[in-house]
């Protein structure tokens, strides 16, 4: 007779039983066998397990809680798509703005797609040179890129300058509210703050008890001593001394200002006196001029008639005969050099 299929099920189902409780029994003694070689006790209580946690993008993942951070962030990005090499070139920004006043901001994908809509509702419906238009802005909303090639990649140039404008726009009103948080202060009652810093009794800063003891130190005899000029005037002596301070410097400003118009009113002076003296100096060079002249023409007048005498003498000389001759004289000897010039020219 044939088995039925109902007790062959069950002889299965026996034997695969038999089975994985050998290959238990095995895997327990080979434990077994490496504990004793280690020296371990499997039955050892002393040490406390640390605390795991499910990954929030794997739930296959288990994590110890001290490094979930780090894990959800290498995990968020490995599903993004970005490999090992691209997460070990990223470097986290925030470590360089710890402890500077330079602001940051931190954007998340809805955000960003915020921005990009509100950047694509004030674009024009059709295409406008110059002006990007609502069909160059992204409809959907998309991941934050972590490195400028998934941005130049996921973004169109439409909106990186959308999220550029919000995020000069973010952080130009934190400056702005900043600066109006810093005038708080003028407005501050400083006595109710001290005396409610005073009326808490809680453990004083290394720097308060500093400033304590400087404080103590100079309320002493010896520090007073050493500087009498200051701690011993009175709020009027100190304010007199303000406002003789600036007294001095309005009559120094008062004095140069009249030493420069008494210097132009004396270069005035002295121009008009060195035009006068010019004057003065060339009517004198007038009179004597002619007077030189006159005395010239008395002096020429006198001596004209000598003069004419002494010409008429001089004609009179050469017209006599031994002149002739001696002129007759030098003729010949000219004419003689000539001819005998010539004939050693001719010699030759």
């Amino acid at each position: 007779m044939s088995e039925s299929p109902g007790t062959r099920t069950v002889q299965d189902r026996r034997d695969r039983l038999r089975e994985l409780t050998e290959f238990t029994e095995k895997c327990r003694k080979q434990l077994d066998d490496v504990f004793q070689t280690l020296g371990w006790s499997a039955d050892y209580q002393g040490g406390t397990q640390e605390a795991m946690e499910q990954c929030p993008y794997d739930p296959g993942h288990m994590v110890p809680v001290r490094t979930l951070e780090r894990h959800k962030t290498s995990c968020q990005l490995r599903r993004l798509g970005y490999s090992a090499e691209e997460q070990a070139a990223m470097i986290d920004p925030s470590v360089c703005y710890e402890n500077t006043s330079v602001r940051s901001i931190t954007m998340d994908k809805a955000a960003q797609h915020q921005a990009i809509l509100q950047a694509r509702s004030a674009a024009p419906l059709m295409r406008m040179e110059g002006v990007f238009w609502q069909g160059q802005y992204s409809s959907q909303p998309v991941d934050i890129p972590q490195n400028h090639q998934r941005a130049v990649c996921d973004l169109t140039v439409a909106d990186r300058l959308a999220l550029y404008d919000h995020v000069t726009a973010a952080l130009r009103q934190q400056t702005d509210q900043a600066a109006a948080a810093g005038n708080d202060d003028l407005y501050v009652d400083l006595v109710a703050k001290l005396k409610k810093a005073e009326e808490q009794n809680g453990p004083k800063s290394h720097l308060e008890l500093m400033a304590e003891m400087r404080d103590y130190k100079r309320r002493r005899q010896s520090y007073r001593a050493k500087n009498v000029h200051i701690t011993k005037k009175s709020y009027t002596e100190v304010i007199r001394e303000v406002i003789h301070v600036h007294s001095g410097e309005l009559a120094r400003q008062w004095r140069d200002e009249g030493g420069q118009e008494e210097e132009g009113e004396e270069e005035a002076s002295r121009v008009g006196r060195s035009a006068h003296r010019r004057r003065s100096d060339e009517r004198r060079s007038a009179s004597t001029e002619s007077r030189h002249s006159h005395s010239r023409r008395q002096r020429s007048r006198e001596q004209s008639p000598e003069r004419e005498g002494k010409k008429k003498k001089r004609k009179r000389a050469s017209r006599s005969p031994d002149n002739d001759q001696h002129h007759d004289r030098k003729k010949k000897k000219k004419k003689k050099r000539k001819e005998e010039k010539e004939k050693k020219e001719e010699e030759k």
